[in-house]
């Protein structure tokens, strides 16, 4: 059995791309100057939310900054005025976009019977979550759910200094554990299993049915991958692959 199962968090314990186009579709129908259709301005959303995800994980912003990018883009499209003020850049996504994309955070059926499996394990791993979001939101998620207990540490990169894929040595060395030891399970093909291989540790892919960045099918595996269906799945799997 491995020492250490890194998780990743959005779309692996939570469900974050439901949450934000059911946020970001609310506030597209409730806006009667947009300049485009509803359904456009939410591809453009998602659009916004990797780029500027990718800049803050650069290092090129700040997280409040990368917020504050999307909606300079965002607003002009949506029919509304672009403040020039960060505190009310600020404002606007507190108030019309936090609150109610925090309603619709929902935790996948699967995550508690798996890891209430792996807590009853005699000599079982310890666990971590291993994420490249914000600190405090993604305790939240957690805390929302009443996941935290299951967990040694929620690693991020203001914890680490740097994000995925460059994290996985770091997260090791984080957990006093050697990568050979460690397993990372995740649903992005390329950042949470073949970037984690390739970093020593064993990558396992959580193939949701869906490709988490454009919605479409899942990308196709090279036939070694390790895959999941379900989370129920990977107590069993990691006993078969340890055995």
């Amino acid at each position: 059995m491995a020492d250490v199962i890194f998780f990743d968090l959005d779309g692996t314990l939570v469900d974050h791309r439901s949450a934000v186009l059911e946020t970001i579709g609310q506030i597209v129908q409730a806006a009667p100057n947009a300049t485009a259709p509803p359904e456009e301005l939410v591809t453009l959303w998602w659009t916004l939310e990797g780029r500027h995800m990718r800049e803050y994980l650069a290092g090129q912003c700040s997280f409040a900054e990368h917020h504050r990018r999307r909606l300079r883009s965002f607003l002009p499209v949506l029919g509304e005025p672009v403040p020039e003020s960060p505190g009310l850049l600020d404002a606007w996504f507190a108030e019309r976009y936090l609150t109610v994309f925090e309603e619709s955070w929902r935790c996948y059926p699967d995550v508690q019977p798996c890891l209430e499996t792996l807590r009853r394990l005699p000599r079982g791993p310890r666990l971590a979550v291993l994420t490249n979001g914000d600190p405090e939101q993604q305790r939240a998620k957690l805390a929302r759910f009443g996941l935290l207990e299951y967990f040694e540490a929620v690693l991020t990169p203001t914890e680490l200094g740097a994000a995925k894929p460059v994290a996985y040595a770091t997260a090791c060395r984080w957990m006093r554990t050697d990568p050979a030891q460690a397993v990372n399970v995740g649903d992005m093909l390329e950042s949470d299993v073949n970037a984690a291989a390739l970093a020593g540790l064993t990558g396992i892919w959580l193939d949701r049915g869906i490709d988490f960045v454009t919605g479409g099918p899942s990308p196709t595996a090279a036939e070694m991958v390790l895959r999941i269906e379900r989370l129920t799945d990977l107590p069993d799997h990691l006993s078969r692959t340890n055995a």
